[in-house]
């Protein structure tokens, strides 16, 4: 039997280590601790959008600088996702987070600082940096200290921690810019980050961690293959897709082949490889991570013909518009975790499902309503309906892909299902920018916007197929250390 074979002896010695699960009592602060964070990084992706023209006046910022502010960090963000995933397999969860937390805290601060475009730009780079380094965590934590008959309820509160920081960008990002200033969208994560940091270190329990080394060529390839393919599809459309962005797109296929063959000589050298391909053995976790793909797809892909629908079309100011986004944040936070504590106790396939299937009939709903020229107020029925599937999709899909991972797996599978949701994201927005573009010119605004998200709403049937195809976990027998 080979190292590979017997994690047992490839990992720390465990009499420092707590039993786990961790009582109830103690696992809910931790998970509190985490979400803390989690909620911070993911309402950066979305609450600089509105401040966006603050940013052009102040800083005397041409457009394309502008909008580099957004793309620096989902591209920081995205691309070191499966390698920090892994670092806190190697180095242990709860010390990767604080470090990445206080990487971004810190870079918070400079971002509220920089008197440039260039610093800001710099600023937000370090920033997706820190983010990249704790969100694998929190969902590596949150599976191994949880019973798995528990785990839906835990990753409830997740999903409603993702979900409703997603939405509430755009309202919170137009408060604070008009009745506060730009700046301080940056500083308000300072206190909160010091209170993750002290919460995390009091709550969260070092956790058993892996002694081989990670196989470096590896790293190199990831890094290389997704900063490739992110960097493409955010300056594809810009660069009118010119020869050049194509031969990113190839040399990222490439890279991402000769990673997955990498994995098969890292593990045969003993050195741990960065994605062991024996992850995608488990049915539930292939899947899962489809249907994630297809959901930050959409996620990311809809608020950006939403909020320039209310603006263009019917006038309202960016507070307008973000507070317009209420319906959908409120339905979701009100039903996540009620979605995850039945996700315990019912089909998490089914539930997924239902779900997936929600934010179809919300998306066509918006889009009838978006085409038709009618009082913008009816898309308050599709926006509830896109919040009750919202809910039903994180929690059950998030359970169903990680349940049957053997405790071990948890970092490298969370750095993988965070990585996944991250590419699905660059693309569904830069897809969906696309056909706004292209529609704009030949129809109105509305219609416009309505049919560019066609897009996403034919991409989320693919969660439906997915979860359909996954199987029932027995949640009566535990995870394998």
């Amino acid at each position: 039997m080979t190292d590979a074979d017997n994690p047992t002896d490839t990992r720390a010695d465990n009499s420092r280590y707590p039993s786990l699960p961790l009582p109830e009592p103690q696992a809910w602060k931790a998970l509190i601790a985490l979400c803390t964070g989690f909620f911070m990084i993911l309402l950066d992706q979305t609450i600089v959008a509105v401040a966006t023209p603050e940013f052009q006046d102040h800083l005397d910022a041409d457009y394309n600088s502008v909008i580099w502010v957004t793309s620096v960090y989902l591209l920081t963000f995205a691309v070191p996702l499966l390698v920090t995933g892994r670092l806190g397999d190697r180095f242990g969860p709860k010390n990767v987070y604080c470090v990445g937390m206080v990487i971004f805290t810190l870079s918070s601060l400079w971002c509220g600082l920089s008197g440039s475009i260039e610093m800001l730009i710099a600023a937000r780079a370090v920033q997706g940096l820190g983010a990249a380094l704790l969100t694998p965590q929190t969902m590596a934590v949150i599976n191994r200290i949880f019973a798995r008959d528990r785990r839906g309820a835990a990753l409830g509160v997740w999903g409603a921690t993702a979900s409703l920081s997603t939405l509430s960008g755009p309202i919170l990002g137009g408060l604070i810019t008009e009745y506060v200033g730009w700046e301080w969208i940056f500083f308000v994560n300072v206190p909160i980050g010091v209170i993750s940091v002290l919460a995390v270190t009091r709550w969260v329990p070092q956790l058993q961690t892996t002694t081989r080394p990670i196989d470096p060529l590896s790293i190199i390839l990831s890094v290389a293959a997704v900063f490739f393919l992110v960097f493409a599809l955010q300056q594809g459309e810009k660069e009118d897709w010119t020869w050049w962005i194509w031969v990113m797109v190839a040399a990222a296929v490439v890279l991402f082949g000769w990673f997955v063959r990498q994995q098969v000589v890292a593990e045969d050298r003993g050195r741990d490889p960065l994605m062991p391909l024996s992850l995608f053995k488990v049915r539930n976790f292939s899947l899962g991570n489809i249907g994630i793909t297809a959901m930050g797809f959409t996620v990311a892909s809809i608020p950006l013909p939403f909020t320039m629908y209310y603006q263009q079309v019917h006038g309202l100011d960016p507070l307008g518009a973000g507070l317009m986004m209420i319906p959908q944040a409120g339905t979701s936070l009100i039903l996540s975790p009620i979605v995850g504590r039945m996700s315990d106790r019912l089909s998490a396939r089914r539930l997924g499902a239902f779900g997936f299937a929600a934010v179809f009939v919300g998306i066509i709903g918006m889009t009838v309503v978006m085409s038709s020229g009618t009082s913008y107020w009816w898309t308050v029925i599709p926006l509830i309906v896109l919040g009750v599937g919202n809910s039903f999709v994180w929690a059950p899909n998030s359970a169903s892909t990680m349940r049957d991972l053997e405790l071990h797996q948890m970092g490298t599978g969370s750095g993988v299902y965070n990585q996944t949701r991250q590419l699905g994201s660059v693309l569904g927005a830069a897809t969906v920018g696309a056909l706004i573009q292209w529609r704009i010119v030949a129809t109105d605004p509305g219609s416009a916007f309505g049919q560019a998200i066609l897009a996403p709403a034919v991409v989320i049937l693919l969660g439906v197929v997915t979860s359909l195809l996954s199987r029932d976990s027995d949640l009566s027998t535990p995870a394998r250390p």
